[in-house]
């Protein structure tokens, strides 16, 4: 198992290059937010666009249009007929604040038929556990990121973090996908290669922080990082920000949005000890 550090994710990130323009950095689509909880959608954009994407989208249910308009100018809001053209994006995510009703169940089964990488999370986990889907037939690259009551629900019970992090990469393995086991060191696999993260504290352990990591990790995979890759550098840098947090807020006082307000100190942090 390789512990993550400094230099390797040195070793992974791209810097962004002086010629970049809007079309260089990809376009991430993000299924997310319900009527009742638009935070996880607001939680998770502003998260993706401060990893580095240049577009968003964001598909969630149309009387909460105006809440994404002002908390996010910066997204553009889709309607659930998305999925029949996702060609002008480069990655999905799915999950945060969805539910798990009809309509949460009819996005992924119309996944099937997607080819971009997709990450999963929370509540799009929740569904794949409850109606049982046949998820050993997706034909795309896809990111796994349970919590341990999610992990879980979809793979069984079990009685300690060992325990989870070997069926974890057995399943990466199975299921041809990374899986990002979240927790106080979290452990990224892809069923082959094994990490755990080293950045982070106990004031991630809010609602709202696994919303984040998806925004960021979809991120990284819209903008052409494999999706160990992109698991690897949203990991780490959602800890490093929090890491950050640390230096104006208390463990316990830290919210989700200071975190995401110092995404940029962490970017800013890998690129000084770059150069």
């Amino acid at each position: 198992m390789q512990l993550l550090d400094l230099p390797s994710i040195q070793n992974l990130y791209k810097k962004r290059q002086l010629h970049s323009h809007k079309g260089s950095h990809g376009h991430a689509l993000l299924i997310a937010g319900s009527e009742n909880k638009m935070g996880a959608a607001i939680i998770a954009s502003k998260a993706c666009l401060r990893s580095g994407v240049v577009l968003l989208t964001v598909a969630f249910y149309p009387e909460n249009k105006s809440v994404l308009f002002n908390s996010i100018p910066e997204a553009m809001y889709a309607n659930s007929c998305v999925m029949n053209d996702l060609s002008p994006y480069q990655a999905i995510g799915i999950g945060p604040g969805i539910g798990v009703g009809e309509i949460s169940l009819q996005y992924i089964y119309e996944l099937y038929e997607n080819k971009l990488p997709v990450v999963f999370d929370a509540d799009a986990l929740n569904v794949i556990a409850k109606y049982k889907i046949d998820w050993k037939n997706f034909n795309f690259p896809f990111v796994l990121t349970p919590h341990p009551k999610e992990f879980d629900r979809l793979f069984g019970e079990h009685h300690s973090e060992f325990e989870r992090r070997n069926i974890a990469i057995q399943k990466a393995k199975d299921l041809n996908c990374v899986i990002v086991l979240k927790g106080h060191k979290t452990f990224i696999t892809d069923g082959i290669q094994t990490f755990e993260n080293t950045t982070g504290n106990s004031g991630l352990a809010k609602g709202g922080s696994g919303d984040a990591l998806t925004g960021m990790i979809t991120s990284f995979l819209a903008q052409g990082y494999e999706p160990i890759h992109a698991s690897i550098l949203g990991v780490y840098l959602h800890g490093l920000a929090a890491d950050i947090t640390l230096q104006s807020q208390s463990e316990e006082s830290m919210l989700i949005t200071d975190v995401i307000a110092n995404i940029g100190l962490a970017f800013k942090h890998l690129n000084s000890e770059i150069q």
